[in-house]
């Protein structure tokens, strides 16, 4: 589907799952069970650009990582939620404290825990290699899957229609 320019450029906060979004859908677990991960650096030069633009940025995952808390920190993400149970109700206390509705938000996701809160904001994206009941689901679906650039195309077109909603 083809992204409509008027939705994106009034958006405020862009949230993301981590796994399959952010990495491939791997992580490495050793046999002393330290788990590691790949990040795609360019997916965080993306980030970056994101919140220099004055676009809040969200993590909401299921599980929790240790590399996810250290990279997220890296880039300046404030808004990391991890372990998380309910998305949606993690996404309102931000949404709450952000003093904006889910209207003005979009979400990244890739796998059927991810629907409930691809349904409840403004603008649901899916990732190239999210299950096919996401994708058919969203809005928007990147051309990279997650771990290899996809946060970054998402970060792109939200700057670019952000760009073109602009005088």
């Amino acid at each position: 589907m083809s992204a409509p320019n008027s939705r994106l450029s009034g958006i405020r906060l862009v949230a993301f799952d981590v796994d399959g979004v952010f990495t491939d859908g791997r992580f490495y677990l050793s046999n002393d069970g330290v788990e590691s991960k790949a990040f795609n650096t360019q997916d965080g030069f993306g980030i970056r650009q994101l919140i220099n633009a004055g676009i809040d940025v969200a993590v909401i995952s299921g599980r929790h990582s240790g590399a996810v808390e250290r990279r997220m920190a890296e880039l300046g993400v404030t808004h990391v939620v991890q372990g998380c149970k309910d998305k949606v109700a993690a996404l309102g206390e931000i949404v709450d404290a952000l003093d904006i509705t889910t209207a003005l938000c979009a979400y990244v996701g890739d796998d059927v825990p991810d629907l409930p809160l691809l349904n409840a904001v403004g603008y649901s994206i899916a990732v190239a290699n999210a299950v096919s009941e996401v994708r058919e689901h969203c809005d928007y679906t990147t051309s990279a899957g997650g771990g290899h650039g996809a946060v970054r195309e998402v970060c792109e077109l939200i700057l670019a229609a952000r760009a073109g909603a602009q005088p």
